[in-house]
């Protein structure tokens, strides 16, 4: 039997998939939760197999959640279902350690195999989903040819989005919210970027960046 928690901010999908997803007979819906926090809490408690998890969510958005939850509960297959198919989404959930990514377009028997397959310790990512992933790392490929050197080759590429987004006027909270991270993950972040660079303060680190081109 797989423990299934639903996480989405709309009432009448959830209750959509609480009718479809509830009536396999090997599925158990042990929770729903309407925000990220209260995917959190009750992930910690109920402890399912795997979770559908909504990204844009009030309180805490859904990427914040998968790393919250997966922090405690590794074992946790988490399946990223929304309406966004940009590769900014994509890879945030893939980062955040999502195991499937599935658009809420997706039929039945797709939603299915995508928690069959993480249920069984798989990673299934929808096939619009994996054809933006395949392209993204051709043109990437294909840009490394061209691209001239990186600023601060010292920082991760993580870091250095951090950074742009300090020069461009950014607070804490507005870079978690773009990025899909925790505002924790962002200071953290942030501690690393000013020891790299050697600066003591916000201040340094954006002249440190326009310097080099950001922001």
């Amino acid at each position: 039997m797989i423990r299934l928690l639903i996480a989405d901010d709309h009432t009448l999908f959830r209750e959509g998939l609480r009718a479809i997803l509830g009536a396999q007979s090997d599925i158990e819906i042990v929770g729903e939760a309407s925000n990220g926090a209260q995917a959190v809490q009750l992930a910690a408690s109920q402890l399912p197999d795997v979770i559908l998890m909504d990204i844009q969510m009030p309180d805490m958005n859904g990427i914040a959640a998968t790393e919250k939850i997966l922090d405690a509960n590794p074992h946790i297959g988490i399946i990223v279902l929304t309406m966004l198919e940009d590769d900014d989404s994509v890879f945030a959930a893939m980062r955040a350690g999502a195991r499937g990514y599935v658009l809420k377009g997706a039929d039945k028997a797709e939603m299915l195999r995508a928690i069959h397959a993480v249920a069984n310790g798989e990673a299934l990512f929808g096939a619009a989903i994996a054809k933006r992933v395949i392209n993204f790392f051709q043109d990437t490929r294909a840009l490394k040819k061209f691209a001239p050197p990186r600023a601060f080759p010292d920082l991760t590429e993580r870091e250095v989005e951090v950074l742009d987004l300090i020069a461009r006027g950014f607070n804490n909270a507005e870079i978690a919210e773009k990025l899909f991270l925790s505002p924790k993950t962002v200071s953290n972040h942030i501690s690393n970027i000013f020891n790299k660079l050697q600066v003591a303060d916000r201040a340094q680190a954006i002249v440190r960046a326009r310097q080099a081109g950001l922001g």
